[in-house]
């Protein structure tokens, strides 16, 4: 039996000085919504202006928005394009809120607004969901700025990491949860390269997450999903960093499709596996990961790559969009508030109660 042999690559590390700003994925200009469409990167960066909220619920099903807490700040300025009157935001909230149904923080977003709504001491409707917004927009960058702090404490002066999906600048307000750990890490003064999985089957990994990474200057590896196994067996891998798009009150989290896996083959091979995401994201009505409703992607999402039939006609199509991983394999959740290790009903209730 041939002995498998160590990788033949040299990790290359970002260079120690801080990276460019991260890109802001998304601007309201008063009478339009403005977003990078994720759909068409890493070939194209188009920005689509978007005046109604039909437009923006059509985004965030298609993907051209996504990443939980851009979603709620998508959502709320969806609201705000509804404000005609108080009767037209009330009939737009329902649908914008389940635009995306594992995404909570579109939920809370809207449910915020709404409360802003009924808050409203005179003005006019638009007037106020418009600094709803904006905070909520504004609040989300604090808090990915503090995610990358916290966390970026958590890793060696020299880190080599294994991230999933895209939970960067792309999925927030212009900063990102796990990635959001990354460029603070290299603010820091630490070597960092990071290993992305592509993330089937839209590639969010291989499209978004590197190119993100790559604008930014910090070295980037894309390997197939499947590979995260033997890399992290070979060894040299620091931790696995990821976002979250739900997390239940006892501390189960919800992620994109085969953070699960991974979950598992980091607890096997002794790596940390860190989960980075603002508060937002914590759902404490939700008692556990058996309550997360995962959401069912269009077949034709794993049938057809980006145009081509990849699957025969006529096949059965297993699509969720996201996994559950349990609280027992996350070795600490990252938040604006600081790091919840072990992580559990007990830290999730501290970090909801902190101020």
């Amino acid at each position: 039996m041939v002995a498998e042999q160590a990788p033949s690559r040299k990790v290359r590390y970002h260079r120690r000085v801080p990276p460019p700003e991260p890109v802001r994925p998304l601007r309201f200009l008063g009478d339009a919504l403005e977003i990078l469409d994720q759909t068409l990167l890493p070939g194209r960066e188009v920005w689509l202006s978007l005046t109604r909220p039909e437009e923006v619920i059509e985004a965030i099903s298609c993907l051209r928005v996504r990443g939980a807490p851009l979603l709620g700040i998508a959502g709320a300025y969806a609201l705000v394009l509804a404000a005609g009157g108080e009767e037209e935001v009330r009939r737009a909230a329902p649908a914008v809120a389940s635009a995306r149904p594992t995404a909570v923080n579109l939920r809370w977003a809207v449910e915020r607004m709404l409360r802003a709504l009924d808050a409203r001491k005179g003005g006019g409707v638009r007037e106020a969901l418009r600094a709803e917004a904006d905070r909520i927009r504004e609040e989300d960058l604090a808090a990915c700025r503090a995610i990358g702090r916290h966390g970026a404490a958590l890793l060696p002066a020299r880190a080599t990491l294994l991230t999933h999906c895209n939970a960067g600048a792309l999925a927030t307000a212009g900063y990102g949860t796990a990635l959001g750990i990354v460029y603070a890490a290299v603010a820091s003064g630490r070597a960092v390269a990071v290993f992305a999985g592509e993330t089937r089957p839209l590639l969010q990994g291989a499209r978004l997450t590197a190119w993100e990474l790559a604008r930014a200057g910090i070295p980037v590896t894309i390997l197939t999903d499947g590979a995260a196994g033997s890399l992290l067996r070979r060894g040299g891998i620091d931790a696995v960093l990821v976002g979250a798009d739900r997390i239940a009150a006892n501390g189960d989290v919800a992620n994109k499709i085969g953070t699960y896996p991974l979950a598992v083959l980091a607890r096997e091979h002794g790596v940390p596996f860190y989960v980075a995401a603002p508060r937002s994201t914590i759902d404490a009505a939700c008692p556990s990961g058996k309550a997360i409703p995962i959401e069912e992607r269009p077949a034709a999402e794993l049938t057809e790559s980006f145009g081509l039939r990849t699957a025969p006609e006529g096949v059965c199509v297993h699509a969720p969009a996201f996994d559950v991983t349990p609280a027992r394999l996350v070795t600490a959740l990252v938040t604006e508030t600081g790091v919840i290790t072990p992580l559990d009903g007990a830290g999730i209730a501290a970090t909801l109660a902190s101020p």
